[in-house]
């Protein structure tokens, strides 16, 4: 039995954030929470959550959680500033993750719920990367 009252603290990267802009497929505000170590998984499986696994085009996210709102998300940064503008894939984040129980036409399950979460390493959305003499064909 999944214990839902359990909160768990981990490091990932995050990719496709859409945390002040709703989802246009899933009509939500959400974000995925991707690389998770052995040790996330292990937990957040324990508290009944699905960990997905990135094949082909996701292939960069490693194992990784979909976290959705209703609501916008508030990110923070390390000074415990909010921020508001996009947030690049590849962005290093803690964040507290619990788990909720939910039911909709017929259709049950166990979802993440995003607690809180810290952008420890911002990646600059729409950065470029850099072009050296030496990559140059």
């Amino acid at each position: 039995m999944a214990d839902l009252s359990k909160r768990v603290k981990i490091k990932a990267d995050v990719f496709w954030c859409q945390h002040t802009k709703v989802n246009d497929m899933s009509g939500k505000y959400q974000l995925n929470l991707c690389n998770l170590s052995d040790a996330a998984v292990d937990a957040l499986e324990s508290m009944g959550i699905s960990v997905q696994v990135g094949e082909e085009k996701k292939s960069e996210m490693g194992r990784y959680i979909t976290c959705k709102s209703q609501s916008e998300i508030k990110v923070f940064d390390t000074e415990g500033d909010l921020i508001k503008e996009a947030i690049g894939n590849g962005s290093k984040a803690k964040a507290l993750v619990g788990a909720y129980e939910w039911s909709y036409k017929n259709k049950k399950g166990i979802s993440p719920s995003l607690g809180k979460i810290v952008i420890t390493g911002l990646v600059e959305f729409g950065a470029e990367s850099s072009l050296d003499d030496e990559d140059i064909l």
